[in-house]
């Protein structure tokens, strides 16, 4: 299996912009720039490349502990999860260090420490998580 998307750049590296498009049609010519992964703290005005890997290892984790999960018995009723990715300046340029992951979990007749098993587990096996290179944390709360 393989998904693509299309990064078109036009202009120099802090006053340049470029637009993301994606295999799915999720992103049609998203617009991103210097001033948008950079400068634009509240995030409103475009997405960056760290935004999307958050929404990616989100997602990814999300997947990887429902289907964990339903192997071994259980179906959630809701599993919400936020990644933040942090980007930090490196020597001569940045890296991404971190991929924090905030779970609530509504998973009826488990047990913390079972679910506590299956979701380290999740974190540690999932696709995104196996890709970056960086420092994982899951947090999670289940209801």
């Amino acid at each position: 299996m393989k998904r693509t998307a299309t990064s078109v750049w036009k202009g120099s590296g802090q006053e340049g912009q470029g637009t993301l498009d994606t295999q799915s049609g999720v992103f049609k010519n998203q617009p991103y720039s210097f001033r948008t992964r950079f400068k634009n703290e509240e995030g409103k005005e475009g997405t960056n490349p760290e935004e999307l890997i958050a929404a990616a290892h989100a997602g990814c984790f999300n997947m990887a502990l429902s289907v964990a999960l339903g192997k071994s018995g259980y179906t959630p009723d809701e599993l919400r999860t936020e990644a933040a990715v942090s980007l930090e300046k490196q020597g001569e340029g940045f890296a991404v260090t971190r991929s924090v992951l905030t779970l609530t979990a509504k998973v009826p007749n488990i047990k913390q420490d079972e679910f506590d098993k299956i979701a380290k587990g999740a974190k540690e096996n999932c696709p995104i998580s196996k890709l970056l290179n960086c420092t994982i944390e899951l947090n999670s709360e289940l209801k």
